[in-house]
């Protein structure tokens, strides 16, 4: 069987969205304060740099169970970047020898010396019966490497030129599976990412570190006519088994669309399952938890010199730049603003008759409409202000916060109606010592009727 080609390319949207966070940030040229510590995300340093800082690892672990036939395939994909160092070299006027410059302008454009990345992928294929025999370990080797790009003038003199180096990289995929205990027979699945880099000098310093290094090093798994359970909303029976999974590093979602169950992303950013990239949004901005209107509006705010200099920074910057440069109006409006809408509950029955012509927003209008006089039911129960309840943040919150919040119980401050229809409960915790100031600044936690189970009685 083969993994569905929309599916995976659905997900790999996503895994280049982590691949390159946090890469370049605004202003998107390197003399930028935030731009001189740079890989926040998924970097696993050589074995050697614990010396430098233990804090920084050189593996990851990726757990998770599955349903699957022995005769399955499972594959995976590795992804990082490496670094390689970009380095300007000027012709000098007296001897015409080539030295290492800063920066150099060859017809108005500008070269800097810079550290690019580049993409390795590393494939590896097994069938699950071998897996459940023994374990695997794939190694693999990534040269080091270097080419040099001459600069002209417009009357062809020789300017200079720009030489880009890397070095070698060295890793290994191991891969363990076994069934797990109980009638479902589910395949617990095990993938451990190290890097086994030898660098050839002594690493000082965190950028010595990150030459050698898999920076921003996610996993995708695939095992096509399997079915992939969710880490964060399991089926009940599988529930001991996913909560054993020891993930180190990384955090495995669901991936693809909704529909999709043979697909695992594994990503060094704690994700909500079938992660997507909102359709609004026109490329990558390398910081894809930003609202792209505002890094759009503020890359626009940037002076010539300032674009200028980013271009120069990175190419991927250069392809930013000319991109919101040229982009139409039209997709700035698309930008602007969109819906996302409840899913699951559907509309739960309420206690409002507005009254024909009058609008219900309008503060002054007699209308039955009020916050602090609505109702909702929920399971039998009619919940309004004063009601308590049990918070339960569903499956499709991505709210790090909801994990403290699941299973307390809460005080209902009002029963709130969008413009859509769609109806919110504001709640309290009922143990919060600042309840009572939060209350009188009107700052609530905020559940759909279904995240919240009724302690009253129906």
């Amino acid at each position: 069987m083969r993994l569905d080609a929309g599916h995976l390319e659905h997900a790999r949207r996503v895994a280049d969205a982590i691949l390159y966070e946090g890469y370049l940030l605004y202003p998107y040229h390197k003399s930028a304060q935030k731009n001189q510590v740079r890989f926040q995300f998924g970097v696993l340093m050589p074995p050697g740099y614990a010396a430098v800082d233990e804090c920084e690892p050189a593996s990851s672990q990726t757990e998770c169970v599955l349903e699957c036939r022995d005769d399955a395939e499972v594959r995976v994909l590795v992804r990082f970047l490496q670094l390689q160092h970009r380095t300007v070299q000027a012709v000098s006027p007296e001897n015409g020898e080539l030295h290492d410059v800063g920066t150099l302008y060859v017809d108005g454009t500008e070269h800097t010396s810079w550290d690019e990345a580049t993409e390795r992928e590393q494939r590896i294929t097994a069938v699950v019966s071998s897996l459940l025999a023994e374990d695997r370990n794939v190694e693999f080797h990534f040269g080091a490497g270097r080419w040099a790009e001459e600069l002209t003038d417009s009357r062809g003199r020789r300017a200079g030129r720009v030489v880009r180096q890397w070095s070698a990289l060295d890793g290994v995929v191991r891969l363990h599976a076994e069934r797990v205990a109980g009638p479902f027979r589910a395949l617990k699945l095990r993938v451990q990412l190290r890097n086994t880099t030898t660098p050839l000098a002594e690493m000082r310093t965190r950028p010595d570190g990150l030459r050698y290094a898999l920076i921003a090093a996610h996993l995708l798994i695939g095992v096509p006519g399997g079915t992939f359970l969710s880490m964060t909303d399991p089926p009940e029976w599988a529930a001991a088994d996913v909560a054993a999974c020891q993930n180190v590093g990384t955090w495995p979602v669901l991936a693809g669309p909704g529909d999709c169950t043979d697909l695992l992303l594994s990503s060094p950013v704690i994700l909500y399952d079938h992660p997507e990239v909102a359709a609004e949004s026109a490329g990558d901005l390398f910081d894809a938890t930003e609202i792209d209107e505002i890094l759009t509006l503020r890359t626009l705010t940037l002076t010539d010199a300032e674009k200028r200099h980013a271009r120069a920074t990175d190419s991927r910057a250069a392809e930013l730049m000319d991109r919101l440069d040229h982009m139409p109006p039209e997709m700035l409006d698309k930008m602007h603003g969109a819906i996302r809408y409840l899913h699951g509950a559907g509309q739960p029955e309420r206690d409002i008759t507005e009254r024909p012509g009058v609008p219900w927003w309008d503060p002054g209008a007699d209308t039955s409409v009020s916050p602090e006089t609505d109702h909702v039911v929920v399971g039998g129960v009619r919940v309004a202000r004063g009601s308590r309840v049990i918070m339960q943040p569903g499956a499709r919150r991505a709210d790090a916060q909801d994990l403290f919040l699941s299973g307390r119980e809460a005080v209902v401050e009002a029963v709130l109606t969008d413009v859509d229809g769609q109806v919110h409960l504001a709640v309290t915790p009922a143990d919060d010592p600042a309840a009572d100031l939060q209350r009188s600044h009107g700052r609530f936690l905020y559940f759909a009727p279904d995240e919240v189970t009724p302690l009253d009685r129906a």
